[in-house]
């Protein structure tokens, strides 16, 4: 199965809010996004934001220039349904993350939580990598959030690359420096526990 038709199946035969990485509100990561000193006018991607509820929350907190990029056009319907009359002023891009072309220097921050570790190849990683070196703005921040090392090892029936915080940083290179990280546990709506690890960087200006 095509990794599309396999995300499509998840979310459309599981409900948003029952799948063992949903949170009601990504609050780690809202916090990292504020701690990065941006504006409300600054434009913010959320990779792999599909069916989270962090565009909704962003917008609550005044961002108005906002990007959901997912492989999943029924995880993106949820989020767009979740928004209402708002969500005409998102952008929605329904694409895989290591082959779309996005713009040149677009983001002040990219976001991904829980999508960098499903890439199991270093070539998929090296596109992922240029993605974000190609988009981000000069001094735009990057957080990326995995499994930790000692985290999952499978997720949605597929297997997973574990991070530890040198590793991560090291797969992104000099371009970006790692300006903090912080681990996550995660409580899944089935009452488990994930290990999440937290990169926070800068693109170097």
């Amino acid at each position: 199965m095509q990794l599309k038709e396999h995300w499509e199946r998840v979310y459309a035969t599981k409900p948003s809010d029952a799948v063992s990485w949903y949170q009601a509100h990504q609050e780690q990561s809202l916090r990292l996004i504020g701690s990065a000193g941006i504006s409300p006018s600054a434009s913010i991607i959320d990779v792999g934001g599909g069916a989270s509820t962090l565009v909704a929350d962003l917008w609550g907190r005044g961002f108005s220039n906002l990007t959901v990029l997912d492989l999943s056009d029924v995880a993106l319907s949820v989020s767009r349904a979740r928004l209402g009359t708002v969500a005409a002023s998102v952008q929605w891009i329904t694409a895989d993350v290591t082959t779309v072309v996005l713009p040149v220097h677009a983001y002040d921050v990219w976001h991904d939580r829980a999508v960098f570790h499903f890439l199991a190849t270093a070539e998929e990683r090296r596109a992922y990598v240029a993605a974000a070196l190609r988009s981000v703005k000069p001094g735009g921040h990057v957080i990326v959030a995995t499994f930790a090392e000692d985290g999952p090892t499978r997720c949605s029936g597929l297997p997973v690359h574990r991070y530890g915080a040198g590793d991560l940083h090291a797969t992104f290179g000099s371009p970006f420096t790692l300006l903090s990280h912080e681990e996550e546990d995660h409580h899944t709506p089935s009452g488990g526990i994930q290990k999440f690890l937290y990169c926070f960087c800068r693109k170097a200006s």
